[in-house]
């Protein structure tokens, strides 16, 4: 482990006793915020994070932010406590609440030692199952008077020499068939997901990209930013309902899936999920993907190795190029500005090694007019639930301090877990934080429109001030009166010390 996290409660703090000095503790004020920190560090460093929880209400306030955690695979070990073995009731602040059980809805194996002396046991198990294909979260519970007793020598020698491989690989078979269907194809396309987005997938959906000559789509409400968006064959994002995923796809006969559910549908939609005619292809390592996907020939393994072997066998194509991709032009007047020509600002302050963190829910759908050429540069709630963005950023600078990081978030979103700002500040993170403030709950002020729900005062959320509530926390403040200023703010943070928080008026 490089690092834990932690809002523990009094049936935790015995985990704490002898925590080796080179394992730094970062102490957060609210659990969802926690695993999101935690979160952000995982996908940041490539490691599985890992958690120190209170078993009861601590695990319930984490639970919004782990279903991102969840949907986007992320590896990670959440260590709760329990009440001690030995029934102890003078002062004793005990919870009838079974923390195992409490953690199954969402992670994918929990789990507590029978005995003390199985404590290692458990946790190693935990950090393999973390981060064997499909990756997740696991979910530990240990009595806290289990730290107290002495392990098995010989049993720890043998569990710190122990080794697991987890990764699945897809069979030659399968790449074949895949090679097979992009060569006869006549109107084929490239579908990415967050499965892709590593340092092996990115460059080889690239090769793949340039030798077959193929259109390439991002899979619907994407938690990452797996293709470069200013790319020859980059068309977008697509929609995320049925219907309208299956008017973008019928232009092509045969379009093939990487690293991505089949298909993620939010808006509702009675349309087909596929007009006549196309046929689908996909790779996923999660079986589960795999089969509850309602069409297509899905095969399990690793993406990005799949698409390496595929991009390596697959013929030169004589395919025209497809169609080049504008970007529309946007109105900069202010004082409020359109979502398109904040992310303009922002992307013109920015460098290519700038890493987002992205929860500014106006900005979902033109996301891409930020500029992405590495692997590993955007992240996004990955189940949509609030509250992930902010805290999410400050983990991916620990877990990248050689990149800048910059969280886009809505004025709305910071309201879920600003605590985290403390964090930030305690242990000076250098991220700048973008909260675009618009004082309305505008994701649910659209979804009004598509249900035909009347408009009234529910949604108005006015009366914030952002900036004093980052102040609260000590952060630097800064409110942007211009599109230029938000840009020349942002240039500066390559020589930021510590977190910054700018406000922007949007439309």
């Amino acid at each position: 482990m490089q690092a834990v996290f932690g809002n523990p409660g009094s049936n935790e703090l015995s985990f704490l006793t002898g925590l080796p000095e080179d394992i730094p503790y970062y102490l957060v004020l609210q659990e969802g915020a926690a695993i999101a920190i935690a979160d952000g560090f995982a996908q940041a460093s490539g490691t599985v994070g890992f958690l120190n929880l209170h078993a009861a209400s601590g695990t319930g306030n984490s639970m919004g932010c782990m279903t991102n955690t969840v949907d986007c695979h992320t590896p990670m070990v959440v260590m709760a406590g329990q009440q001690a073995r030995r029934y102890v009731p003078v002062g004793a602040m005990l919870t009838n609440v079974d923390p195992v059980k409490l953690g199954d809805p969402l992670v994918k194996w929990s789990g507590e030692p029978l005995r003390p002396q199985d404590g290692p046991a458990l946790v190693s198990k935990g950090l393999m199952l973390a981060d064997s294909a499909p990756r997740g979260v696991v979910y530990l519970s240990v009595p806290l008077d289990d730290w107290t007793q002495p392990a098995e020598e010989d049993a720890l020698d043998l569990l710190l020499e122990r080794e697991m491989i987890g990764t699945p690989v897809l069979p030659q078979k399968a790449v074949d068939s895949l090679v097979s269907a992009l060569d006869r194809a006549s109107a084929p396309a490239l579908v990415l997901g967050p499965g892709s987005d590593t340092e092996e997938g990115f460059q080889a959906a690239v090769a793949l990209a340039e030798r077959a000559r193929l259109p390439v789509w991002v899979a619907p409400s994407p938690p990452r930013s797996p293709f470069p968006t200013r790319h020859r064959c980059y068309q977008g994002q697509l929609p995320s309902s049925a219907g309208a995923v299956a008017d973008v796809l019928a232009r092509y006969d045969t379009v093939i899936c990487f690293g991505a559910p089949v298909f993620r549908y939010h808006a509702p939609s009675d349309d087909p999920f596929l007009r006549p005619g196309v046929r689908v292809h996909a790779v996923t390592d999660d079986p589960d993907e795999a089969a509850r996907a309602p069409f297509g020939r899905i095969a399990v393994g690793d993406p990005s190795d799949a698409l390496a072997r595929v991009a390596a066998a697959v013929a030169d194509s004589g395919r025209d190029w497809p169609p080049a991709r504008t970007l529309p032009e946007t109105d900069t007047s202010g004082p409020h500005f359109t979502t398109e020509a904040i992310l303009d600002a922002i992307d013109r302050g920015t460098s290519e090694d700038t890493v987002f963190a992205l929860e500014w829910t106006s900005a979902d759908l033109v996301r891409d007019r930020l500029t992405i050429s590495r692997p590993k540069s955007l992240f996004y709630c990955a189940a949509g639930g609030l509250g992930w963005g902010l805290p999410a950023a400050i983990g991916l600078r620990l877990g990248c301090p050689d990149r800048p990081v910059v969280a886009l978030i809505g004025d709305g979103a910071m309201q879920y877990t600003p605590s985290a700002l403390w964090t930030a500040m305690r242990h000076q993170v250098a991220v700048t934080f973008v909260v675009c403030t618009n004082t309305k709950y505008r994701a649910l002020q659209e979804f009004s429109e598509v249900l035909h729900v009347p408009e009234g005062p529910y949604l108005d959320i006015s009366g914030l001030d952002v900036l004093d509530i980052a102040r609260g926390y000590g952060v630097e403040t800064h409110r942007a009166e211009s599109l230029d200023d938000l840009t020349d703010y942002l240039r500066q943070q390559e020589t930021a010390t510590g977190p910054r928080l700018v406000e922007i008026l949007q439309r």
